[in-house]
């Protein structure tokens, strides 16, 4: 086991930023990441005839979202047992698959627009509670995780573990929900 994660000589530039302008940068970056992705879902109509292959990101995208929670729990492992540089890279790993997500998720909601839920009788306000919430904490979780790495990197370990602390959960449940809502959209959508 490793007692002390390092990192190369090359990634010392993120000691040299400040913490104030690293955090408002994080914090500039997801403001626009949620102005926009709430554009695309409730303002944009979606392409009129999208390519056929739009249909299937919805199950790439709940694939994507599997493997972020399979990684976070297994990076939550490691981190249990001591190992940091495994830690690190089963975080990297959830990072990789959470952004291969987003990507996929704005090329689909940009062809698609917004999905609509056709349940009705007591799934209804369990999927939009489901939603909401996957909804809001999403919108949290990404300065969170943006943080939780520059802390990381930057070889603020007490800060790190701080902030980790709520990340991994919301991260957590942000993914674990993904998966969820799009069952429920397959099963009543």
């Amino acid at each position: 086991m490793n007692e002390k994660f390092t990192l190369p000589e090359s990634s010392n530039i993120l000691e040299q930023i400040s913490a104030k302008k690293a955090l408002t940068l994080i914090i500039g970056l997801s403001a626009a990441a949620v102005l926009f992705l709430f554009w695309l879902i409730y303002f944009n109509e979606g392409a009129e005839t999208p390519a056929p292959w739009v249909k299937n990101l919805s199950a790439v995208n709940a694939g994507l979202n599997s493997l972020s929670t399979i990684f976070l729990l297994l990076a939550f492992r490691e981190i249990k047992r001591r190992d940091f540089q495994k830690h690190m890279r089963f975080n990297l790993a959830a990072f990789v698959t959470s952004s291969l997500f987003l990507v996929s998720y704005v090329v689909y909601h940009h062809f698609v627009g917004d999905t609509k839920f056709m349940g009705e009788g007591f799934v209804r306000p369990v999927y939009f509670f489901i939603l909401i919430t996957h909804i809001v904490l999403s919108i949290f979780v990404v300065p969170l995780v943006l943080a939780s790495f520059y802390y990381s990197l930057s070889g603020k370990f007490k800060t790190h573990k701080k902030i980790s602390r709520w990340t991994f959960p919301i991260w957590l449940y942000v993914s674990v929900t993904g998966v969820v809502v799009f069952f429920m959209l397959k099963i009543w959508g």
